[in-house]
């Protein structure tokens, strides 16, 4: 049999510059990834804060710190674990999980997030802390009279399209009280005085969150596209659909009958934990283990294979006993 021929000359050596190379395939990348980053990245959105809340919409600020102080707020009645209120309480049949821990985060929204902050503003404004001796010193019909008479100016301001309120002598010592509590807000020191505590890092966002839930989180979510009707909890802020693999849990609350339940976020949770569980015992399940190969999709899968080896194409083989 004849070999074939071999060149007995070497081979001519080329040189290549490795390091050139690797530059010049970073370089093409990085304009890459900055140009699509510009173009197609996601909204840097800032983040919503106690001052940029407070200036934004002030009357809605005083409504809210309003709610905190009467106990009429979202907060103030929540219930465990922040306090022992049944305002925000769901239930499975007759238990509820969140009652079982009971309160774990102690909550006094009077307290927290009116009363105590104000404490370092009565230091300097004599007229905030003479106000706030008169509200500590009255009766609660007399705090209830005071605060009524201050909500009932507050909503006509806020159906008037007002920018500001001025207080009713009616009002009492309410008055300078969320006025200084508003002035507090708007430059910023409500923010850090609710961050503060006992642990060695100050990193506990607890309370300032919570003094934003209700008109604030509302009102900003709305306009980000993630309200639950919006399928927010899937949304990418400014983007759709965003997170898709959270598509299977948000769905649950777009079911009438699970968004309009007291006990919806309950009822959530138990589907994804009856489903989650489902799918981890796969394997177990007499019938379901075995529906993979009846429905026979990796047949279609793998149809090029199948084609070539004609034999193969018998009955599955059993998925266990």
């Amino acid at each position: 049999m004849r070999q074939p021929d071999v060149d007995p000359r070497p081979a001519r050596a080329v040189p290549y510059d490795l390091l050139r190379e690797v530059l010049v395939a970073f370089c093409v990348v990085l304009v890459l990834v900055v140009t699509m980053s510009a173009v197609f990245g996601s909204p840097d959105d800032p983040p919503m804060t106690i001052e940029s809340f407070s200036r934004q919409s002030p009357l809605v600020f005083l409504q809210t710190a309003l709610g905190d102080l009467d106990g009429s707020g979202e907060i103030a009645s929540y219930g465990p674990p922040y306090n022992s209120g049944d305002g925000s309480v769901q239930h499975l049949g007759p238990v509820s999980l969140q009652e079982i821990p009971g309160v774990t985060i102690p909550i006094n929204t009077a307290q927290d997030f009116v009363l105590s902050p104000l404490q370092p503003l009565a230091t300097v404004q004599p007229a905030v802390a003479s106000a706030v001796r008169t509200f500590r010193g009255a009766t609660a019909a007399q705090r209830q009279a005071w605060e009524k008479a201050y909500g009932d100016a507050l909503d006509a301001a806020v159906k008037s399209g007002a920018s500001s309120l001025q207080a009713p002598a009616a009002a009492g010592p309410v008055g300078p009280m969320l006025a200084g509590l508003l002035h507090e807000a708007q430059i910023g020191g409500l923010d850090g005085l609710l961050l503060t505590s006992s642990r060695f890092y100050a990193t506990d966002y607890t309370k300032p969150l919570l003094f934003l839930q209700g008109a604030a989180m509302h009102n900003r979510a709305s306009t980000l596209n993630l309200l639950g009707t919006q399928w927010g909890m899937m949304n990418e802020t400014g983007s759709y659909p965003g997170q898709a693999w959270l598509w299977l849990y948000t769905f649950w609350y777009q079911v009438p009958a699970i968004a309009n339940s007291p006990s919806g976020d309950a009822l959530v949770w138990v589907i994804m934990a009856v489903l989650t569980l489902l799918l981890v015992l796969v394997p177990w399940i007499p019938g379901l283990r075995r529906l993979p190969f009846k429905i026979g999709l990796y047949r279609w899968i793998w149809r090029d294979w199948y084609r070539e080896h004609p034999a193969a194409a018998g009955p599955p083989p059993r998925a266990g006993p």
